[in-house]
Parts: C-alpha cells; structure tokens; sequence
C-alpha cells in the first residue's frame, strides 16, 4: 500500500468514526429529550368529563385494577414510591400531592392511563374505557384529606 492509499484510508476511517460519535449524541440528545419532555395531554382530552359516576363501587373497582396494574410503580399509597419505582428512568407520580393533582383534569388523567408514556404502559387495550374512567375515580382519593374539617384527636396526658 502506498503513502496515497494510507492517507485515504486514514481519512475514511476518521471521518467514519465521526460520523458514528455524531449519530451516537444525536441519538443520546433525543433520548433525553423524549424523557425530560412535559407530558402534556391534547387540549380534546383536557375537556372530557367522566361519565362513571364516583360511587363506592366505582373507587372500589379502581382500587382492583390500581392494585394489579399501578401499584408497583406507583405504590400501595400513591405516593410513587412502589418497590419497581427505583429502577425506572422517570419517578413514578406522586398522588397524593393534592396541589398537583388539583392541577390536571380528569381527562388528562384518562389520556395518560390510556396513552401511556415509558416507562409506564399505554392501558387502552389492557383495560376497557370504563376501568379507566374507574381508575381516575380511585387515583383521585390519593390526594384527598381524611376528616377535612373535623378537629384532631386528643389524648389526655398520661399520670
């Protein structure tokens, strides 16, 4: 191989490597980008309301579908902590936060539980439009203050 033919291939093998560091950062920023990203539901689902009437039974067959389905990432009081909620690149939402909470519509929350987002699964074939709209309804009692209204418990000092 002559001196010509070296520097060729030296500059192929540059400009390649380069070419691969730039597909590789570019890929790494849309990642990140994907991951970082609000997630915003569409003005549409902003605006529905829940057509299953918040009942007992209601809240009661979301908590069903909650437990199967949410609970593991989310955890058994809402809070995000559930014992898959470490390992997964986007913490979990925290349902009890009732400042948050009060922020998004029920319907964002029946888009979000329909569409998902990774890490969290998409439930629009996993569980019926009515299951969804019942879990709405039980993720809603996360954020709600027990005995709102009523004063504290006292206790009477021990002698």
């Amino acid at each position: 191989m002559n001196a010509e033919t070296k520097e060729r291939t030296g500059k192929s093998t540059l400009l390649l490597k380069v070419a691969v560091l730039f597909v590789i950062a570019a890929a790494g920023g849309a990642i990140f980008l994907y991951y970082h990203r609000d997630w915003n539901a569409p003005a549409a689902a902003k605006n529905l309301q829940n057509p299953v009437p918040l009942t007992d039974q209601s809240i009661a067959m979301g908590m069903r579908n909650y437990s199967t389905h949410c609970q593991n990432c989310h955890g058994a009081k809402g809070d995000g902590k559930g014992p898959h909620a470490d390992g997964l690149s986007i913490a979990p939402s925290d349902f009890t936060d009732a400042h948050a909470m009060g922020l998004v519509t029920d319907g964002e929350l029946f888009w979000k539980i329909s569409h998902g987002r990774r890490p969290m699964p998409a439930f629009q074939d996993k569980l019926t439009e009515t299951e969804r709209w019942q879990l709405v309804d039980f993720i809603r009692t996360f954020a709600r203050k027990p005995n709102v209204g009523e004063a504290p418990a006292t206790t009477s000092p021990s002698p």
